[in-house]
This record gives structure tokens, C-alpha cells and sequence, in this order.
């Protein structure tokens, strides 16, 4: 029983990072097809909606599963809690991804980010892409101390998010309503996937230690 419960649960554990790189390989082409005004990858990352859907209730079901069927207690009663916690992180990670394809689809052929935000994105681009892949890390290596790093590069986002608000009300903005609606949009849901890979590490470091972490 001990035996089977382990073999599911490292499944389960290969399968969630897995979907943590898949998260950030979305952003990836989000955000290339943002830039660049990519409408055939902007439409491949809102067309994986379905797939990341089914992956992310697959991986709750087996969860489930778990608790019901193999009644653990003690690490292994974390582990399965800290795994349900972090499959609804990957799966609305994915979905910010697709929503800031979504405003690349509606904009086409524009780009929708002034020039004066474009290198602001970009960076969050790759900050929100690296973190899906620590997160993933972590995931597998169970390393307690990742949520300290990933907080750090968390701290960075915030922090590009804050300098695109001084950008938008400066007096120099001259794009008018809708862009600035759009740019504030694209930096919230920047922020909010950064803050969900965030969550997963903290997940890791709660299963690890057993010491809980504020959301």
C-alpha cells in the first residue's frame, strides 16, 4: 500500500512540474506574441485552454484519490494537500498566460504596448517565464528554500508593475485611454502569474518543513 501510494504520488509530483514549464512556455509565446504582434502564437496559447483544463482535473481527481483511497497522514497528508494547492496555481497561471494572448489576438495587426512600457514587459516577460521554470524546479527537487529566491524575483515584478503606473500617468503619456487600459491589464496579470509561482514554491517549503506560509 505504502509502496503504491509513493509510485502515484512521484507520478503526480512529475506530472505538476511538468505543467509548471508548460505555464511558462505559454507566457513565453504570450508574450512574444505580444511584442511582436505574433497572431499564430497568440491563437496556439488560447487553443491549449482545453488540454491545460483537463490536465489541471486530472491532477486534482488523482489527488482526491489519494486522500480518499490511501487515507495518509503526517508528511504524506502535506504532500498531497501541498500538490492540490499547486495544481490550482499552475492552472491559473496558464490562464494569465492566455489572457494576455488574448489582448495580443483582439489588438492584431497593432501591437498593443507603447513604446515607452515595451522594454518594461519584456522584462516581466522573461521574470514570469524564469519563475514558472524555478517553480518547476522546486517542484522537483523539493527544495525548501526556493520560495525565499522566488519571492526575490517576485519583488522585481512588483516593482515593474509600479514603474508601468508612474508611465502611465506621467504627463508625457500620450496614447490615450485604451492603451493605458490594456498596459495596466498586461502588468496586473504579469504580477498575478509571478504571485501563483510564488505560491507553488511556498507549497514546496510548507510540504518540506511543515511550517505554513501566507499566501
Amino acid at each position: 500500500m505504502r509502496e503504491t501510494f509513493r509510485a502515484e504520488l512521484g507520478t503526480l509530483t512529475d506530472d505538476l512540474a511538468r505543467a509548471a514549464r508548460l505555464a511558462g512556455q505559454m507566457m513565453t509565446n504570450a508574450s512574444t506574441a505580444l511584442s511582436q504582434a505574433d497572431l499564430g502564437l497568440a491563437e496556439l496559447v488560447i487553443s491549449q485552454e482545453g488540454d491545460i483544463k483537463a490536465l489541471c482535473d486530472d491532477m486534482d481527481q488523482r489527488c482526491v484519490k489519494l486522500l480518499v483511497l490511501q487515507a495518509p497522514v503526517a508528511t504524506d497528508l502535506r504532500m498531497v494537500v501541498a500538490a492540490m494547492h499547486a495544481v490550482g496555481d499552475v492552472q491559473r497561471m496558464c490562464n494569465l498566460a492566455q489572457h494576455i494572448a488574448k489582448i495580443a489576438r483582439m489588438k492584431h495587426p497593432a501591437v498593443p504596448i507603447p513604446d515607452e512600457v515595451r522594454p518594461v514587459f519584456a522584462r516581466m516577460g522573461v521574470l514570469a517565464t524564469s519563475l514558472a521554470q524555478d517553480a518547476a524546479a522546486a517542484i522537483e527537487n523539493q527544495d525548501p528554500l526556493s520560495a525565499h529566491r522566488l519571492a526575490q524575483a517576485d519583488d522585481e515584478v512588483d516593482a515593474l508593475r509600479r514603474r508601468i503606473f508612474r508611465i502611465l500617468f506621467s504627463e508625457d503619456w500620450s496614447h490615450g485611454v485604451e492603451p493605458a487600459v490594456d498596459a495596466a491589464l498586461i502588468g496586473r496579470y504579469y504580477e498575478r502569474f509571478a504571485d501563483h509561482a510564488v505560491a507553488i514554491a511556498r507549497q514546496v517549503s510548507f510540504l518540506v518543513t511543515g511550517s505554513p506560509h501566507e499566501r
